[in-house]
Formats: structure tokens, sequence, C-alpha cells
């Protein structure tokens, strides 16, 4: 048998123990001197600045001079909101995306050239914005197709399908925007909340049931929010990257959400009012996203503002204020805070309508949308974490199960009365 090593054990024992008692600690432990910071932001700079200079060789000496040659330039406008300020005005907001400056050399209406004025300038640069004038009669109710010519004969067109006065930023359509939201947005959620009496008397499991139920209502929500946005993200300028947006939001939410929420806390859990609150503000992004499209929809004309949008509405979004009582079946919170929830919840309504009927952009409403699944994905996730602990069987347990199916049931029955 072979001895032990006496030199190997003191070894071994000097990895895994460290240094004895006696050995002196090593002077500045732990710090980084001056020097050291100075080295290793060079070392973090150097290939920074090697990027850069490569990229400088090959514009000024690469082939991309050969390729202008060759090829003709990449051109690319996006119509972003087609608008009609007055009888005889039709006001185009676009943006090129591409990445080369377009050059509008002419344009025209339902296929004849008519008269236009560019602003700022008719070369638009990348990433910039123009907005152009057009004095043509148009006819309330009849649809439009404009087309943009280019200097090297490049054509965008667009198509309008209902020619309305687009609203202004007055008292009145202030005012009806702020109406609409409240119908949609906030009367429902309040209604909802009043389920709470309901749910405090009922027992542990059937709490465990409307959880689900809750899950179900908000599962639909985000997968309507997702839908959405990628559908959006064909209409937003390339170079700011539709489908990109959509990452962003939907994975950076849930995850910021999630590092707010533990700051100054040692524990990982959410309490009823927590859990609440993160439902509140996962229903508020997503109906900010559900009023941009309705104040969006309006001002083109193509949302009928009747008995049956509202009916829908409310029929469709009172089931969220539901869902928002339902982690606090057995805490009795105030009054004032069950309105912050309902607030929170329903106003984000009303800031939609506002920002899709005056300044209705496709690209904030994919990133806003893109936010509120973002958000519901976290919300989801908190609760299921809750209705797992002790004795709880989860989602996957008979009941709940039922509860979360239930829920995805109720949310597509009730939207076929939104009528958009």
């Amino acid at each position: 048998m072979d001895t032990p090593n006496p030199e190997a054990e003191v070894r071994l024992e000097d990895v895994t123990h460290g240094p004895t008692d006696d050995a002196e600690p090593a002077e500045n432990e732990g710090t980084i001197q001056p020097q050291s910071r100075l080295l290793l932001a060079a070392k973090g700079l150097l290939p920074i600045l090697l990027l850069g200079i490569f990229l400088a060789i090959f514009v000024r000496m690469g082939p991309i001079g050969v390729f202008r040659a060759a090829f003709p330039p990449i051109e690319e406008l996006t119509f972003e909101r087609v608008a009609f300020p007055s009888p005889g005005l039709v006001r185009v907001y676009i943006i090129n995306g591409g990445p080369e400056p377009v050059t509008i050399a002419q344009l025209m209406v339902d296929k004849a050239y008519w008269e236009h004025v560019v602003s700022p300038s008719r070369e638009i640069g990348r990433l910039d914005e123009a907005v152009v004038d057009i004095p043509y009669p148009w006819v309330d109710g009849d649809p439009l197709e404009i087309s943009l010519v280019s200097s090297t004969g490049v054509t965008f067109t667009h198509e309008v399908p209902v020619a309305t006065q687009s609203p202004e930023m007055n008292r009145r359509y202030v005012v009806t925007f702020a109406l609409l939201g409240v119908y949609v947005g906030v009367i429902p959620v309040f209604l909802g909340l009043l389920w709470l009496p309901f749910l405090a008397g009922i027992s542990r499991q059937w709490v465990d049931f409307f959880l689900s139920f809750t899950v179900g209502l908000l599962f639909f929500l985000g997968v309507d929010a997702l839908t959405g946005a990628i559908e959006l993200s064909d209409r937003v300028a390339s170079a700011f990257q539709g489908i990109g947006l959509v990452v962003l939001g939907v994975a950076a939410t849930p995850l910021l959400i999630n590092a707010l929420g533990r700051l100054g806390r040692d524990q990982d859990s959410v309490g009823p009012l927590g859990i609440s609150l993160l439902i509140a503000i996962g229903i508020g992004l997503h109906n900010l996203g559900e009023g941009l499209a309705i104040g969006s929809a309006y001002s083109v004309g193509e949302v009928a503002l009747g008995t049956s949008l509202v009916f829908g509405f409310l029929l469709h979004n009172t089931t969220e204020g539901l869902g928002i009582v339902a982690p606090l079946a057995r805490s009795k919170p105030a009054l004032k805070t069950l309105a912050g929830l309902g607030l929170i919840a329903g106003l984000p309504t009303i800031l939609g309508t506002w920002i899709g009927g005056f300044s209705y952009s496709p690209m904030t409403s994919v990133l806003f949308l893109a936010i509120g699944a973002g958000a519901i994905i976290q919300v989801i996730w908190v609760i299921g974490k809750s209705l797992s602990g002790g004795e709880r069987r989860g989602l996957t347990g008979p009941l709940n199960a039922a509860g979360l199916v239930v829920g995805l049931v109720v949310m597509y029955v009730t939207g076929l009365f939104v009528a958009v």
C-alpha cells in the first residue's frame, strides 16, 4: 500500500482551507490599483478601437464603391400615418428606414400626378422623417391610393380605406377619447372589483380556481397583445426592426419587473397585494395597447362608436377586475387600495386612445403591445408560483386546470361581442 505524501496533504489543505491564521493578509487584497484599472479599461476598449479602424478602412478602401457603381441604390420609405386635417388637404407622414437617402420626385393620388409640398426637404436621409401636404379634394368615406415616386423611379404606395377628417387636439376630441377610454377600460375593471365580497366567502380551493381563471384570462390577453405586436411589426420601418422591438419588450419587461420587485426585499415571495398589483400593471399595459388600437382606428373612421362596441368591451373587460381581486380573497384591502388597483388597470386605456387618436405611430404601438405581453408573462409566472406552495396543487390540479380553461373560454366568448 502506498504511504501518504505529507506534502500533498499540506498542499490540498492550503487549497481547500486557504491560508493559516499565521499568514499575513495580502496588501490591498480585493482592491484594484489605479494602474490596474487603466489597464483593464484599455483591454476593454481595444476591440472597439480596432473595430472602428477596420470599418474606416473598409469604407475608404473597400468594395463599397464598386457595389454602388454596379447596382442601383436600395431605397425605402415607410408610411407612418395619413391624416386629413381639413377638407381639401391630405397630410402624409413618412420615414426613411432604408440605408440610402431618398429624394421624392413626384406624387400620385389615385393614379394621377398631383401637386404637393414636402417638408422639411425632398431629400430624406436615413432615419429622417418628412411630411407631405397634398391639396386634394378628398371625399368623405371614399378610399384613396397615394403613391410616392423617388428620383430613381422607385414607387411607394399606400392605400387609405376610408377618407375622413382626422381629430384635432381640442377639447371636444380630448373629452371624446377620454370617455371612450372610461367606458371600455375603467368602468369594466371597477365592475369586476365588485366580486371581492363573493371571493371572500368561498373556500380556499375555489379561490385557487379563480386564481387559475385569472391565469387563463391573462394568457389570452398576453397572446392577443403579442399577436397584435407581431402583425404591426410589418408596418415599422425596417431600420427600427419591428420584430426586434417585440423581442425587446417581451423579454426585457418581465426581467425588469422581477428586478424591481426584489429591491429592498430578502425573500422571493410576493404577498397577495403584490400579486394583485402585478396583475393590475399587466392588464393596464395591455389596455394601453388596446386604447392605441381603438384611438387610431377611430381617427381614420374604421371604428363605429355604436352600442355594440361599448357593450362588447364592457363585457369583455369586466373579467379583468375579477382577476385583480382574486389574490385578495383572504385579505381585507381598503377601498382606496382597490380604487388604486382599478385606476392602474383602467386609466392606461384613456392614455392609449389619446396617443392613438392624435399621434399614432406603428413603432410605439408595437413596443407598448410587446411590453404588455412581457408584463403579463411575469404575472403568470408569479401566480403560478403562488399556486404551487404547500398543499396547493398548482395549475395542473383538476379544479385549477378547469379554472384556467374557463378563463380562456370566457375571454374568447366575450371577445366575440367586441365589434372592431
